[in-house]
């Protein structure tokens, strides 16, 4: 297998480093790879800090074929580097879908099992993970087994959630959801602070939730933004539309305070005040983020953090509104701020969610975002909250204990299924998500 030097990076494009890539197209070349050079496995590098990053890699975007798929039951095993677009793409259109899916279509199967990613119906579906039936998973000499909750569940449920730290994730089985339109009508709301936000989100009975914040505003606008709530409607499935692409990295002014306010500005006000129905695609309604492609590159050269937590009801309220106050002070928040109503769900040791709300903001890589991210995290520890490992690029070590409180028995599964810690990405050596060796 040929090895390839590239610069890898998160999706913020702040972290980075030059690695070796290996690209297996077949089974047999992958098991031959870690053999000789045992090492993480990575897919589409969507996620925003360090958990894709390592000095030698495996991407699996070419293993991204569908193996089989049962029409009566929607159970479809697929390999790793096929991703949720494209199986809302290739099974939409039959009426079966991804139970569960994130912000983009470009997020590899692999990925999604590994984070055990939630979308806009977390409080009615749980996390991805919870509809895999079983994980095919190659361990660091290139043999391979299949594990699920039944055979192994200590193995299993430290690989979905577990960051790739158990084994290579080859393919799954996972269970499809019923897709019975092709559209969403979507109400959409504004709400002029985050007390009106949260109590709508409380009494909200729609299949899936989403709000967008205005992170500019303060005072007695603190929190206001636009919910949006949604159900399927009636009309043909259609086929994804090539979204616009940001060509280059634009200059850094492009994210100065200014120019988000005015955007914000007029982004709130596109919702009359009395609100609006409106009907969307499938790719467009789940898969906002991939309305414009490369828009990562907004944020020029010196990137963006992303901070995303979640905080159990008790102490949400107050939390987020300390929160939202450090980011407007800050003025450094782009457009792309966003919260959710979660419910209990999740499959893994290291899985993300927890019941209550969960805040996700996209950060100018200033020099002052480091304190800002520092004060984020720590309110969110205080309150007994997560923040998202796959989002996550300044997390300190020690609140990792106090967030996950399944972390020593994931260690314990880790580290009997790689000895040699030769899964170690960037980020599982900077939060020692394994332990000391």
């Amino acid at each position: 297998m040929r090895w390839k030097k590239d610069d890898l990076t998160g999706w913020g494009g702040v972290l980075h480093r030059e690695a070796e890539l290996a690209r297996p197209e077949r089974l047999a070349a992958l098991a031959a790879v870690l053999k000789a050079n045992p090492c993480p496995a990575i897919g589409a590098r969507l996620s925003y800090g360090d958990a894709p990053l390592a000095a030698k890699a495996v991407d699996m975007t070419r293993l991204d074929r569908f193996i089989s798929f049962d029409e009566k039951t929607g159970l479809l095993d697929a390999e790793a580097g096929v991703t949720i677009g494209d199986i809302l793409a290739t099974f939409g259109p039959k009426g079966w879908m991804p139970a569960v899916m994130p912000g983009t279509g470009h997020a590899t199967l692999g990925g999604a099992i590994a984070n055990d990613v939630h979308g806009k119906n977390h409080h009615l579906a749980g996390s991805f993970g919870q509809h895999v039936e079983s994980i095919a998973l190659m361990a660091p000499d290139g043999t391979g087994q299949r594990i699920s909750l039944k055979s192994k569940p200590k193995l299993f449920r430290a690989t979905i959630g577990g960051l790739g730290q158990t084994g290579v994730i080859v393919s799954a089985r996972i269970h499809l959801a019923k897709c019975p339109a092709g559209h969403m009508a979507v109400q959409e709301r504004r709400m002029e602070d985050l007390d009106a936000f949260l109590e709508a989100f409380n009494q909200s009975r729609a299949d899936y939730q989403v709000g967008w914040l205005d992170m500019t505003a303060g005072g007695i606008n603190l929190g206001r933004g636009i919910l949006e709530e949604a159900h399927f409607a009636d009309g043909p499935f259609e086929a994804a539309r090539k979204p616009r692409s940001v060509p280059f990295n634009l200059p850094g002014f492009a994210m100065a305070r200014p120019l988000v306010k005015v955007f914000n500005w007029f982004y709130m006000r596109r919702v009359p005040e009395a609100g609006r129905d409106v009907q969307r695609p499938l790719q467009k309604f789940f898969f906002p983020l991939d309305n414009i492609s490369h828009w990562n590159r907004l944020y020029g050269k010196r990137g963006f953090h992303q901070f995303q937590c979640v905080l159990p009801d008790e102490h949400a309220p107050a939390t987020l509104n300390l929160m939202l106050e450090a980011v407007v002070a800050s003025g450094l928040a782009s457009p792309l701020s966003v919260l959710k109503r979660m419910g209990h769900g999740r499959a893994g040791m290291l899985s993300f969610p927890m019941e209550g709300f969960t805040l996700a903001i996209d950060i100018v890589n200033k020099p002052s975002a480091k304190a800002l991210l520092a004060r984020l995290n720590e309110l969110a520890k205080n309150a007994g909250g997560r923040v998202y490992l796959a989002k996550d690029s300044s997390l300190e070590p020690a609140y990792l204990p106090d967030m996950y409180n399944e972390l020593e028995d994931f260690r314990s599964e880790a580290n009997k299924a790689d000895p040699e810690r030769v899964f170690e990405t960037d980020l599982a050596k900077r939060l020692n998500i394994r332990g000391q060796a």
